[in-house]
């Protein structure tokens, strides 16, 4: 049972505030000990417990090595850069102010415009932190000026900030495809219809809620000297940032480039985004590359952590228990689904995508392959499923990332009420990705 003790003490240092880089490292650290320590009995000594203590990290150099030269996950950083530079040269600003003008006219159009600009910085940053934070900035004082509920709002704000979980080139969809060992390619490929049909049914949300409730989200008045050449603002704000999207992800989809190849490219477009439109400067640089830099040493710091967590949870022999009582359960592969994806879910509330990915989805992913489930569409469905984990209170990332930059008029319970019917929707997307995968071309 010391593995199974392990998960519930690392998820108890969370839950306190312990720092996430270090959390899953040290308790693998103490629980290593104690496992070589039980290894020994019933007569140990010093040397006998160290020496089954170095041998069962005897690894881990190979694997922090491993890790540190994998070219799939050189991308991050890249992608990482290219959604920085996007959001400090104030194009994604730019975007949002454009699209808010053309779409202002109709009821819910900043909603709907707010999803939109959405899609397109969760295809061009696919950080989920950057994106709530910009558009919170950015397009929530706009919908509250104009009488918006503080609810849909929110809620708009939050769910079109977390595409960047399922759209590409999503950084989730980078780590799993380093797990299943897949590639991006195709990862990238079976997200797309999934991403755009849960931006339909947002936008299809918005509208229907707009009629039903015309105080939610009034009609805007725009001066006219505002509305002429709007359409023509708004396609100088969109086509270059779409193009850049275009042509990162279609050197990915055509086969042409690699992703990380595609994400250099990217980062690199970026920047002559931001110059053609004069907005770059060595202090746009620095600031982007240092930030890129913070969040590149996070991910790799709870990597490391979660290499030797697992590490640890694999010697102590827990991971055969879960097996075992993963291929007991009931229905077989729909007894694993439904188990696996609410552990996920669950999980999700608590924990980042990153520990998920590295230390419960390779538990899972043998259950996964014995029972012959597609590894593509189970990937799909954790990523999807990971994304709703963000939106979900009380502990989703996104509602945190919200609240961090919101007027003080706008409350927690706003923003908790805000995501509910945006919830729903991605359950609902979830369960038709589930029973009809063919749909989605994931059969």
């Amino acid at each position: 049972m010391t593995g199974l003790v392990m998960f519930a003490a690392a998820l108890a240092a969370l839950v306190i505030g312990y720092p996430v880089a270090f959390t899953f490292g040290s308790v693998a650290l103490v629980f290593g000990a104690i496992a070589a320590f039980v290894e020994m009995m019933p007569d140990p000594t010093f040397m006998m417990v160290a020496e089954e203590f170095g041998s069962m990290f005897s690894m881990m150099p190979f694997r922090i090595y491993s890790i540190m030269t994998n070219t799939i996950l050189m991308a991050i950083p890249l992608f990482i850069l290219m959604g920085l530079i996007l959001q400090r040269s104030q194009l994604a600003e730019r975007l949002l102010e454009s699209m808010g003008i053309l779409f202002g006219k109709l009821r819910g159009g900043l909603a709907i415009s707010t999803v939109l600009v959405g899609t397109l910085l969760a295809a061009s940053t696919g950080v989920v932190g950057a994106s709530v934070v910009a558009m919170g900035v950015i397009s929530l004082p706009v919908m509250l000026k104009h009488g918006y509920s503080k609810k849909l709002a929110t809620g708009t704000i939050c769910a079109a900030g977390t595409l960047g979980q399922i759209i590409p080139p999503s950084i989730v969809l980078i780590i799993l495809g380093d797990v299943f060992q897949q590639p991006v390619g195709d990862l990238f490929q079976a997200a797309l219809m999934p991403g755009l049909v849960l931006v339909g049914c947002y936008i299809l949300y918005i509208i229907v809620i707009s009629i039903i409730d015309k105080d939610a989200a009034p009609e805007i008045i725009v001066p006219e000297e505002l509305k002429k050449g709007a359409v023509l603002r708004a396609i100088i704000a969109i086509v270059p940032p779409l193009a850049l999207i275009i042509m990162v992800l279609g050197s990915i989809f055509m086969g042409v480039a690699t992703p990380t190849e595609s994400a250099s490219v990217g980062a690199l477009g970026a920047m002559v985004l931001a110059a053609m439109f004069k907005r770059l400067s060595w202090d746009v640089v620095i600031e982007s590359s240092l930030e890129t830099v913070k969040i590149t040493a996070m991910v790799f710091a709870i990597l490391i952590g979660a290499t030797a967590f697992s590490m640890v949870f694999v010697y102590t022999g827990a991971d055969y228990m879960v097996e075992e009582f993963m291929m007991s359960l009931p229905g077989e592969k729909w007894g694993f689904l439904i188990l696996s994806m609410s552990a996920i879910m669950v999980l999700g509330f608590f924990i980042d995508f990153i520990e998920i990915s590295y230390i419960v989805v390779p538990i899972l992913l043998p259950i996964a392959e014995a029972i012959g489930i597609n590894p593509l569409w189970y990937a799909i469905l954790i990523a999807m499923n990971l994304q709703t984990s963000f939106l979900s209170p009380p502990f989703g990332f996104s509602l945190f990332y919200l609240k961090g930059v919101c007027p003080p008029e706008v409350r927690t319970t706003d923003i908790y009420r805000g995501v509910v019917p945006f919830i729903i929707i991605q359950l609902l997307v979830l369960a038709s990705i589930v029973i009809f995968p063919a749909i989605y071309g994931l059969q």
